[in-house]
């Protein structure tokens, strides 16, 4: 008889373990509950701000391609395969300039630029503006080479990903990373930006429509997303923890009356 109180109390405290680490369709899913038939309307225009450290390729071109060869990076250096390397963890492009901790950058015949803090669309104004003096009509192009994100936590698979058109959102972060385990916490993941030398964090709700205004939507280059563990998750860890000597205590003891 006491055998088998034994063996019904384990089996209560097994049941009692999985409940516990069970989790309710809210607290999985994203966009839980939206409205019906609702269109959410943002601005989708994203244009990337240039920040110290950054890796950038600058390319002149104009009218007369020969005149635009000076302001250009030897075709040599070029790494013409660098392009097709996709979203990936990657090295920087041999090919390129680094924005130094002051925010400049040191380009062909004009010398000395600043581009820390400046959008894309400001930076490229800019550079026209000074290559008019040399150039009939430049145009000028410019990529961050280095544009890196990493996801880390609860994912299945967490890493720094290289991305290739320096537009990401966090949702396509995750994505890239497998999504998220069930064992993550959707509705306090944790974003955290490097804002000219000082870190910033910024919690976000997956479950909620309100991501998208958020200002981590689009992640900018070097974020890093932290999924932490749910409740469910932590509270099974800590179960098996405490437990586990008990239930090994229970284990010897069937195994000794039987």
């Amino acid at each position: 008889m006491k055998k088998y109180k034994i063996v019904n109390f384990f089996i209560l405290l097994v049941l009692f373990s999985l409940l516990s680490s069970c989790a309710s369709r809210e607290k999985i899913v994203y966009f839980s509950n939206p409205p019906q038939d609702t269109a959410i309307s943002r601005q989708t225009i994203y244009n990337p701000v240039f920040k110290k450290d950054d890796f950038i390729s600058v390319i002149v071109t104009c009218d007369d391609p020969e005149a635009a060869k000076p302001f250009n990076f030897p075709e040599q250096f070029m790494d013409k395969n660098y392009s097709n390397s996709g979203y990936t963890t990657g090295v920087p492009a041999k090919a390129g300039y680094l924005i130094d901790q002051d925010g400049y950058v040191n380009l062909p015949v004009i010398g000395k630029v600043h581009l820390a803090g400046m959008k894309r669309t400001e930076a490229i104004d800019m550079l026209e503006q000074k290559y008019s003096q040399y150039l009939q009509h430049p145009i000028v192009n410019i990529h961050i080479e280095n544009f890196k994100i990493s996801v880390l936590g609860e994912v299945y698979k967490p890493g720094t990903f290289k991305i290739p058109n320096e537009r990401i959102t966090i949702l396509e972060a995750i994505g890239l990373a497998g999504d998220l385990k069930i064992s993550g916490e959707r509705k306090n993941v944790l974003v955290i930006r490097d804002n000219d030398g000082v870190k910033a964090e910024y919690r976000v709700d997956l479950t909620s429509q309100d991501i998208l205004y958020s200002p981590v939507y689009y992640l900018e280059q070097n974020d890093v997303v932290y999924v932490e563990p749910n409740q469910s998750a932590r509270r099974q860890a800590t179960v098996w923890r405490t437990e586990g000597a008990l239930l090994i205590s229970l284990i010897s003891l069937i195994i000794t009356t039987l």
